[in-house]
């Protein structure tokens, strides 16, 4: 990752379609809120760490810092992925879909973990579909994917 300052790091016009999704130039495709969506896998077992939203200064910061820099929705402010608890993600590769209004950031997770409930992922839990009851209906229910947690959430960022 770049060491440049977030200002000086430009993005490319969106033009055509085919220049979009055929050409070299990174013209990211924000959405009405001014925000895309960023995928954070680990970027030696491609396992998925989370899914979190960027917008024009994060991205920018990103790739200036080369630690992933996020938008919060719920508290609309850039957040700097392990400012708080110490798990930063060093970024090791940035990817976009065909369109340009998705990313994938493999990342190497520095501490513990990157979900702030304790767990390693933000995805701790998978949907499954529970055997029929007596009315033949199944309910989908959520199943634990991991044993424990990574590190105590609450001790980390003292709620």
């Amino acid at each position: 990752m770049s060491s440049s300052l977030p200002e000086k790091i430009q993005f490319s016009p969106r033009t055509d379609y085919k220049t979009v999704e055929s050409g070299l130039g990174f013209a990211p495709k924000f959405d009405a809120a001014g925000l895309i969506t960023a995928v954070a896998v680990d970027a030696d077992d491609g396992s998925v760490l989370m899914v979190a939203y960027m917008n024009e200064e994060s991205l920018r910061l990103t790739l200036a810092l080369g630690e992933a820099v996020y938008y919060s929705r719920s508290r609309q402010e850039i957040w700097h992925k392990g400012k708080t608890s110490g798990h930063t993600q060093e970024v090791v590769e940035i990817l976009t879909d065909c369109d340009q209004d998705a990313l994938v950031l493999r990342v190497r997770q520095h501490g513990a973990g990157a979900c702030h409930t304790g767990y390693r992922s933000c995805f701790f839990r998978k949907v499954a579909v529970a055997a029929p009851a007596g009315d033949g209906n199944q309910a989908a229910e959520l199943v634990p994917v991991y044993t424990s947690k990574a590190y105590d959430a609450e001790a980390v960022y003292r709620k």
